[in-house]
């Protein structure tokens, strides 16, 4: 969603690029952690490996949609933006109703 408010402040204000650039940035690093957190879940924690797949998958197109961002290819950075953001709610979804089928 930050991404989103830095991409608007892109056309208002001068230090918008910069944000969105910095933003973009640690996204890709937060999406480094999920991966490799899912991977922990998967390997030495026992859980399931169907968390790994989508953290890969999301890491992946974040990276694409930083490139070409930073490239100034518009037309296909702001549909992957929107898609990261559904496959973001996607997988908390899938991580929460989980959670809830562990139990407490």
């Amino acid at each position: 969603m930050f991404q989103a408010v830095t991409a608007g402040m892109l056309l208002s204000s001068p230090g918008g690029r910069a944000l969105h650039e910095a933003s973009g940035q640690a996204l890709v690093v937060i999406g480094l952690v999920h991966l490799v957190v899912a991977l922990l879940v998967w390997r030495p924690g026992g859980g399931s490996v169907r968390f790994a797949g989508p953290a890969a998958a999301l890491l992946v197109v974040t990276v694409g949609a930083m490139a070409l961002g930073m490239a100034g290819v518009t037309t296909l950075h702001v549909p992957m933006g929107v898609a990261l953001f559904g496959g973001g709610l996607l997988q908390l979804t899938r991580v929460m109703a989980a959670a809830g089928a562990a139990g407490p």
